[in-house]
């Protein structure tokens, strides 16, 4: 088996971009979906059904997280970098073929299954091959493959359904898993763990007689609400309250997505030369937290001019904490437990998204976005004292 010091430097790198684009291809199954709404209504589809159709790969991916995790902690993040996206891909080519919306749903839904295996494989490549100082960079890095794959889903997707319909802009993530699989069968190396030692023959658990991990679980998931709330309402805020047309709006929420991908790296750098994650995630937990309640008061108050610069600087703090999040997991949780430590993560921060929609929608209604701002502010606060400090 290979050791650490006998992977160079390229070889690591290639790693990180191969663990990159398989879970961008991931994010275009999953996120790439909505955007076939049209196809699919064109068809004669009601929204209700297709809406039901384009959450499933949502719902196969939820239900599989923690699953996907345990898997890899069994038997390596190669071969499940390499046994997800081939779900993927032959879901989707079936998808491609299919009439019947039932075999449809369900091929959509283990596609989803599929997908879910990427979320949190390759962070032990990374913090295996990786040296400490360079783990937070790396992970950063390996955190924009979402926004990523929304760009891609967002340029493709709804162009190719227009020009040679649904089926065939099915085929692009499911092209794009087929690649990634293949790339992983080829450069994915599992790097070497430990050998146990005790009397039980079996890892340590992390999660017993320790909050940490439980922790950082629940400031993600309590920060990962902020973020919904710009991700999901903001385009809409500027449309209505605001006044601007709807492509300039997207224009603004695409920039921003690129620009919250920016953060992410920079993030894990700044976590890399201070030494700490969980240091800099308490300090993003307080800028996010007052960067919302400074979105709710300018929007009170109709400082239009204010308010879009704060929302572009709410935008890309509330993304930051993932990469850090993620990364402290990945080290605490150690060789024999990240893969289920993540997928723990993910799962309860993809829960917590799906509720943004529905009950801040209502809110939106029945109080307005001003409100709606400052109650996401409130619940960032909340995070910030359950922060872990830092045992170093």
């Amino acid at each position: 088996m290979a050791t650490v010091t006998q992977i160079g430097t390229t070889r690591r790198w290639t790693m990180l971009g191969l663990g990159v684009f398989s879970q961008a291809a991931s994010a275009v199954f999953i996120n790439g979906t909505p955007f076939l709404l049209p196809a699919l209504t064109e068809r004669g589809m009601s929204l209700a059904t297709a809406g039901l159709l384009v959450a499933m790969p949502t719902v196969g991916l939820v239900c599989t997280l923690i699953a996907w995790g345990y898997v890899m902690d069994r038997i390596g993040e190669r071969k499940v970098l390499v046994a997800g996206p081939a779900i993927m891909l032959i879901a989707g080519v079936a998808a491609a073929t299919v009439t019947n919306y039932v075999v449809l749903g369900a091929l959509l839904f283990i596609g989803g299954l599929g997908a879910a295996s990427t979320n949190g494989a390759s962070g032990r490549v990374i913090v295996g091959w990786f040296p400490a100082h360079r783990r937070g960079l790396a992970l950063g890095i390996r955190q924009t493959a979402q926004p990523v794959g929304v760009g891609i889903a967002a340029l493709t997707i709804p162009a190719v359904a227009a020009a040679h319909g649904f089926s065939t802009a099915i085929l692009v993530p499911a092209v794009m898993a087929g690649v990634g699989a293949i790339a992983c069968l080829i450069g994915i190396v599992d790097p070497p763990r430990p050998e146990i030692t005790g009397d039980t023959g079996r890892p340590v658990n992390p999660y017993r007689g320790d909050s940490t991990l439980w922790r950082i679980h629940m400031v993600s998931l309590l920060l990962v609400i902020p973020q919904g709330t710009l991700w999901t309402f903001a385009l809409l805020w500027l449309h209505r309250d605001l006044g601007w047309s709807l492509p300039a709006a997207g224009a603004l929420m695409t920039a921003i997505q690129f620009l919250g991908a920016a953060g992410r790296i920079g993030a894990g750098q700044w976590s890399d030369k201070v030494g700490s994650r969980l240091g800099p995630l308490r300090i993003v937990a307080v800028a996010a937290a007052i960067s919302m309640a400074a979105l709710g008061f300018t929007s009170w108050a109709h400082w239009w001019w204010l308010a879009v610069p704060i929302l572009i600087a709410a935008s890309v703090i509330t993304v930051t904490d993932n990469g850090l999040a993620f990364t402290a997991v990945a080290e605490i949780a150690g060789p024999y437990w990240s893969g289920r430590g993540l997928g723990i993560q993910n799962t309860g921060q993809n829960l917590a998204m799906a509720a943004v929609a529905p009950v801040f929608g209502a809110l939106i209604t029945a109080a307005g976005f001003s409100i709606t701002y400052v109650l996401a502010a409130v619940i960032a606060a909340a995070a910030i004292p359950l922060v872990p400090r830092d045992s170093r």
